[in-house]
């Protein structure tokens, strides 16, 4: 049974094939509920970095040799074992995440598909053969693994982030060198575990918790032998790592951060859109990317919008995981009620009003009550940032090109989504949205088969789908004399 007391934590780190401590001491997990300590765990070194790289060379060559149904048996094996435990993962998510039990549920269940994504991908191997325009050669078109990737994951989904990385570049051949968020690196410890039940060779899955995540991570950009990067992760954090890849013109993914418009129009299903909003705003606490961040609603309905809104707010059931009961849990941290305490503060320091909010538990724990703010002034920093929890701010809007420009006037671009009674109108408003995903009618945009990924500020490249394969390959061309 995986749990925090049977994972090994003082021996975390899993490098060529090996559980071992870190060279840094250990750092300690909090249960966000309690505010307990849940785990202590081995942390590691630059040196433990450079050996997790050494580990992922020296089995680079041979994993990318290995054929593709192989590694595609073993992404599968992998996907039926996270199934097999998917309970006790859905448990360790809540100790270390404290999301409910539902929504971790939902995040074992989405995560392991990454793995029978990519196991069925695994084996679509391309390329393309043609004839040079001028004649008097041909042109053949190939992919080939990346090389060594360093993968760097978020607490927020501290599953499905590691999944829908690790499966694509196992899948192209890629061998590959993980840090998990200092929060909650159990569940990565155990899916790690699951990959070496499921027989992925020593050496092609390294592992490196730590809590001095830009040691190892700047470690690993300085090595010649790491040719990708894959993070997910914030803005700041985002524009500092691309600077260090530059160096040495490092391959990049990047997934970061958001600020996801909610439209409604006049005409929209206003019960289909508070179910979608209740989705897209609350599910995780509101402690997801592509949550959405800002309501705007028209003039005419959002009165109603906003009633009906509140009344499923203030239904909410708030608390422990440990009660299958509570929907939503904690924030990941005390940090984190505060900075979302300072964006409601600010909004109504500007005039905006509670509308509704649920009722928090008595006790331990980072909780925030569910919010749902309205008459949001347009320069409040609750509409301008990413808030990262369970607050709903609307705005109203009544002609299209005002709701346009208010959609659009911000640095980040990875989600949106639109609710409208006629469709074609839904489809132009979402293609005139600067976001790389967007929601139609629906409160969901996640999903292993569709590229994942936004445009200005939110990142660099997709993940999922056969883009998300791509990410981990280089194009070859051989032009043969004919």
């Amino acid at each position: 049974m995986l749990s925090p007391d049977t994972l090994d934590t003082g021996r975390a780190l899993h490098i060529a094939g090996r559980w071992q401590a870190g060279r840094a001491g250990r750092f300690d997990v909090v249960d966000p509920a309690t505010t307990e300590v849940l785990a202590t765990v081995a942390s590691g070194s630059t040196d433990d970095a450079t050996a997790a790289v050494d580990a992922a060379s020296a089995a680079s060559a041979s994993w990318a040799a290995t054929p593709p149904r192989q590694r595609s048996d073993v992404l599968r094996r992998t996907y039926e074992l996270m199934h097999r435990d998917h309970e006790a993962l859905t448990r360790l998510i809540t100790a270390e995440n404290g999301k409910s039990l539902a929504d971790a549920r939902a995040e074992v269940t989405y995560a392991a598909e990454f793995f029978r994504w990519f196991a069925e991908e695994a084996v679509r191997a391309e390329g393309r053969y043609s004839t040079a325009p001028a004649g008097g050669a041909r042109t053949l078109v190939t992919y080939r693994p990346v090389g060594v990737a360093a993968l760097v994951t978020p607490w927020n989904f501290p599953a499905a982030m590691a999944t829908r990385k690790i499966g694509p570049a196992l899948a192209a051949g890629c061998a590959v060198v993980l840090k998990p968020a200092a929060e909650t690196p159990l569940t990565a410890l155990a899916i790690t575990r699951l990959l070496a039940e499921a027989g992925v060779p020593d050496g092609v899955v390294n592992l490196v918790p730590t809590d001095d995540a830009a040691a190892v991570v700047g470690t690993w950009l300085a090595d010649s032998r790491v040719r990708k990067l894959s993070f997910t992760g914030s803005t700041r954090v985002g524009r500092l790592l691309l600077h260090q890849a530059a160096d040495r013109v490092v391959n990049t993914s990047m997934e970061l951060g958001g600020n996801a418009p909610f439209v409604v129009t006049a005409d929209a299903d206003l019960d289909a859109a508070v179910e979608a909003a209740m989705v897209a705003k609350f599910r995780g606490g509101g402690q997801a990317c592509v949550s959405a961040n800002r309501f705007h609603v028209h003039a005419d309905v959002a009165e109603e919008f906003t009633a009906r809104l509140g009344k499923e707010v203030e239904a909410l059931r708030v608390g422990p995981a440990d009660d299958p009961g509570n929907q939503i849990g904690p924030l990941i941290s005390a940090q984190a009620v505060a900075d979302i305490t300072a964006l409601v503060d600010d909004a109504v320091a500007r005039g905006a009003r509670v509308a509704a909010r649920s009722e928090v538990p008595d006790g331990p724990g980072f909780f925030l009550a569910p919010t749902v703010l309205t008459d949001v002034p347009a320069d409040a920093r609750v509409v301008r940032e990413e808030i990262f929890g369970p607050v709903a701010p609307v705005v109203t809007w009544r002609e299209e090109d005002e709701l346009l420009r208010a959609v659009n006037d911000t640095e980040m671009g990875l989600a949106a989504y639109v609710f409208a009674g006629e469709l074609q109108r839904a489809v132009d408003l979402a293609e005139h949205i600067d976001a790389g995903m967007v929601g139609i009618n629906r409160g969901v945009v996640s999903d292993p088969s569709a590229p994942f990924g936004g445009t200005k500020q939110s990142g660099l490249g997709r993940e999922g789908s056969h883009e998300g394969l791509h990410e981990f390959t280089e194009t070859q061309y051989l032009s043969l004399a004919w």
